[in-house]
């Protein structure tokens, strides 16, 4: 195996290669800190990268491959990973996108940092996001701008969508990130990746508690879906405290994806109201993945679209208000976030209050909705990634309108905590990534992944590489 073939690797089969000693922890980190250096003042993937920190965790970790039995390794021992920078990690810079803030040093880990190093990950750095992950894009002022590895000129998405860029040019193994609007689903889909948005109370906030009204979670970013089931096992579990929780599955998550589900009752929709269709490169994926299910002995039939009238306003006012909570001063702040930050002043208590009301009934409307389903399945965005820059010049109302145009099939599962995950698909005719979007009822975080490795065995995916970047 050449060093471009093991870059691109999937996780799960680095961890295996580590066990069987073909390769070591610090062979795979020199590797991919090596393409780091090479290619992120091109990507831009990165904000932040632990060569030190990542060089000696390495070290140190092949001098222990030598002397721990195999079975006694944890699940991603030795293998390499992505931070997404809106997650704190002691001792390393952690800017949320803010150019002032980019020598910012946190005091603090995360919660979910120590899982990460508990299964055996060497973490390679910090990876971009927009200022303070408000974006579907990722092009933080004062940062280079995060870029789609199929796709130079546009983007990877967003929040989450450095990671996704180191993810799909081989900078790293797999990518942590997050999801409050689609912020891990729309980077996978515009990078050609698997993303998991777990459900509501899966992955727990501690020990910060949870911020933005449950529609939030950390989750995966993977090559292959077994990746992203893998992660989520080493993610999830209740935390005391955590005002959301889930039972634990009766099995592994990774457990499920190795076997076919049963024969499931899926709901097919191609739009969301009151915005409409989705584009033909989004839809036609969507209507293609239906005939694939029909023909894997699942029932696929057509559902009517959910109406979103309810939903946007008091989804956006949170979306405000999470700006206003930052308590960032207004002059570093970018001109949409200080035009959200502005909204939401003039929101008073009352009236955050009646819009949470709002968006629980709506978010209940969904799941109702979708009851009878085991499955929705259904476009990730309404049409392809858009430009790197696209709608700068553009009045803040209308990049509002333009987001919510874009992003309308993601939000509405954020709202009512069900599991939903990015599965890609192919290309556009221009060659940029598409994919379908897999939705369960709320805690069947296992149905999903099992009905999405299926689909990943009849149309494999994770063997694509972007061409500029598949190079030693």
């Amino acid at each position: 195996m050449n060093r471009t073939d093991l870059a691109f690797t999937p996780a799960l089969e680095q961890a295996q290669l580590i066990r069987n000693k073909v390769v070591s922890p610090l062979e795979l980190t020199e590797l991919y800190l090596a393409r780091i250096s090479r290619f992120n003042p091109t990507l831009g993937s990165y904000f932040t990268v632990m060569t030190e920190a990542a060089i000696a965790d390495a070290r140190d970790k092949t001098e222990q491959l030598a002397t721990t039995p195999t079975d006694e390794l944890p699940p991603f021992f030795g293998v390499p990973l992505s931070v997404k920078d809106l997650n704190p990690i002691a001792g390393v810079p952690c800017a949320y996108g803010i150019a002032a803030a980019r020598n910012r040093i946190a005091t603090r880990d995360d919660g979910m940092i120590a899982g990460l190093r508990d299964a055996g990950f060497v973490i390679l750095g910090k990876t971009a996001t927009s200022q303070l992950g408000s974006f579907p894009y990722t092009e933080a002022p004062g940062f280079l701008p995060a870029r789609n590895p199929w796709h130079l000129g546009h983007t990877p998405g967003g929040s989450s969508g450095g990671g996704a860029a180191a993810l799909a040019a081989g900078l790293c193994a797999i990518s942590q990130g997050s999801d409050g609007g689609g912020s891990l689903r729309g980077p996978a889909f515009c990078c050609g990746l698997v993303g998991l948005k777990p459900s509501r109370g899966r992955v727990s906030f501690a020990p910060v508690g949870e911020r933005l009204e449950g529609l939030a979670s950390n989750g995966p970013l993977g090559r292959t879906v077994a990746d992203t089931a893998a992660m989520l096992d080493v993610m999830s579990g209740y935390v005391t405290g955590d005002p959301y929780w889930l039972p634990p599955p009766k099995t592994s998550f990774l457990a499920v994806t190795q076997t076919d589900p049963k024969p499931l009752k899926i709901g097919l929709l191609t739009a969301v109201e009151p915005i409409g269709e989705a584009t033909t490169d989004c839809k036609q994926p969507v209507l293609d993945t239906a005939h694939q299910l029909a023909t894997l002995g699942h029932c696929v039939e057509p559902v009517s679209p959910p109406d979103l009238s309810e939903l946007i306003e008091p989804f956006t006012v949170a979306w405000q208000c999470i700006v206003a909570e930052a308590n960032i001063p207004f002059f570093v702040l970018e001109k949409m976030n200080r035009w959200l930050l502005l909204r939401a002043w003039r929101i008073r208590s009352g009236q955050y209050l009646r819009a949470m009301t709002q968006l629980q009934v709506a978010s209940r409307q969904i799941v109702q909705q979708f009851q009878d389903y085991d499955i929705v399945l259904l476009p990730v965005y309404l049409h392809a990634a858009i430009r790197i820059g696209e709608w700068q010049s553009l009045r803040c109302e209308q990049i509002l309108a333009n987001i919510i145009n874009w992003i309308a099939p993601c939000p509405p599962f954020n709202a009512s905590g069900q599991p939903a995950i990015a599965l890609p698909t192919g290309f556009t005719a221009s060659g940029l990534p598409v994919g379908v979007q897999l939705v369960g009822r709320p805690g069947a975080d296992d149905t999903v992944l099992a009905l999405a490795a299926q689909l990943e065995r009849a149309n494999p995916q994770y063997h694509h590489r972007p061409p500029l970047f598949a190079t030693d």
